[in-house]
């Protein structure tokens, strides 16, 4: 390339694409080298608008805020009011979101049972079954019922406190999951009834229903089988918000759970988690819009998940019309997956520590996201209970911090009036104002 431009002036600083940047160009070697598409897991690495472009107004004069600790704001839900004989009660919004033993190791497993029992919240199996740590240690456990069926059982299936069916996640909408062979191990096949050692890649729709239809036969299926006890969950991906939780709702379900794009997953094509599904903040609204046509928001229960981190974000949340919230990245963060201490065995593994997303190799330094059982004795569940409680419990206190703020004596109280956006991309995603006006992108005039 020629060091001078046309007027004969030297470049001092060459020029990287925005097409074609490192990144792009790294991904294009790698295809060409190798002749397979890139498999990893983790959730969405670019940016969207999130919850970091929404702000609360909180209460001055023309508000009346609640006085700090001493005036009480109320954190408490209750999820599967519709039809469940035992809805479930929990102390705070946020609940741990679906991880199979399989993609986590069972000390991993358990310590998130130990963690949100703790703090009065409910833990979900995942994929892959019910392993006798998780349920002896969750007080309150939410069975995932996937379309691979693996490690389903009627008797599991009684031992839930709720059902999840699974019908969509958001790192990858209308596809499947994948678990490599290192990672099946005797105990994890003998659970999944697969062989041991031999990849895996999981149905990405219900072998015995193809709409709607079906879905309300298998609800009203699974509450026979719990004699109607527990609340059914059905979880979709951030596709067609309105219309799929509509379906949900019609076919029976007591809670919806929304998975916006920037949830994770333990393995799956990086095209489908950068490229499929929308953002989180896109799907709230209309699934709340949804609820309400219905007549039926608050009496069905949204719970949403993808990309929550603090307590801000379960604030916005719930603000924009949600239930609770689900945590499944977080959650491993706070236990210690990703921590600097091992940046050494990150690197030598060719990332670093907060990058790595290689959890379908098993080789997780944190002994998080692994079944080899050398790197497993190097977590502790009962300090990885104890560290997750302490983050459940300073995402809540942040979160009534806030609520105060706004004069909301319980989180939801909280409202899209006390919201504002940063962008016009959030304004019209949230469908709340953007900063300094009165309106938002497709309200109408200013």
């Amino acid at each position: 390339m020629n060091d001078q431009d046309h007027k004969g002036i030297p470049r001092t600083t060459p020029r990287q694409s925005a097409t074609f940047s490192q990144d792009v160009n790294s991904d294009i070697r790698r295809a060409a080298a190798t002749g397979i598409y890139d498999i990893r897991g983790g959730g969405a690495k670019r940016r969207v608008p999130n919850f970091d472009d929404l702000l609360f107004m909180g209460a001055s004069i023309s508000r009346y805020p609640l006085e700090g600790y001493r005036e009480k704001c109320d954190t408490k839900v209750t999820l599967g009011t519709r039809f469940a004989k035992n809805p479930i009660e929990l102390d705070i919004p946020i609940t741990i979101a679906g991880m199979s033993f399989g993609a986590l190791s069972g000390p991993a497993k358990e310590a998130l049972g130990r963690g949100a029992s703790a703090a009065g919240t409910s833990t979900t199996t995942g994929d892959g079954g019910m392993t006798p740590e998780e349920r002896g240690h969750s007080t309150k456990l939410v069975y995932q019922y996937l379309p691979s069926r693996y490690g389903m059982n009627p008797d599991d299936l009684r031992k839930a406190d709720a059902i999840e069916i699974v019908v969509g996640q958001g790192a990858k909408p209308g596809g499947g999951g994948m678990l490599l062979g290192q990672k099946i191990s005797d105990r994890v096949a003998e659970m999944r009834n697969l062989p041991k050692g031999i990849d895996q890649r999981s149905a990405c729709r219900h072998p015995d229903w193809t709409g709607p239809d079906d879905l309300e036969i298998k609800i009203l299926e699974l509450r026979e089988i719990t004699g109607w006890r527990v609340p059914i969950y059905v979880k979709i991906a951030g596709a067609r918000p309105y219309f799929d939780t509509t379906l949900a709702v019609k076919a029976g379900a007591d809670v919806v759970v929304l998975d916006g794009m920037q949830g994770g997953t333990a393995a799956t094509q990086d095209v489908f988690i950068e490229h499929v599904g929308q953002p989180t903040l896109a799907c709230i609204r209309p699934a709340v819009q949804a609820l309400q046509d219905l007549g039926m928001h608050r009496e069905v229960q949204l719970v949403i998940s993808g990309g929550i981190r603090s307590g801000a974000d379960v604030a916005k949340a719930l603000a924009l019309g949600a239930d609770a919230v689900a945590i499944g990245t977080a959650a491993l963060i706070a236990l210690g997956d990703n921590d600097p201490k091992w940046e050494e065995e990150y690197n030598k593994l060719g990332t670093t520590a907060g990058a790595y997303d290689d959890w379908h190799e098993g080789r997780d330094p944190a002994g998080i996201t692994t079944q080899d059982p050398e790197l497993m004795k190097r977590f502790n569940p009962i300090e990885g209970g104890r560290r997750l409680k302490n983050y459940l419990k300073v995402m809540t206190l942040e979160a009534q911090t806030i609520a105060r703020a706004c004069g909301k004596n319980h989180m939801h109280n909280l409202e899209p009036e006390d919201l504002v956006a940063l962008t016009m991309e959030a304004a019209a995603m949230a469908q709340v104002p953007l900063a300094g006006t009165n309106w938002y992108p497709g309200k109408g005039n200013f």
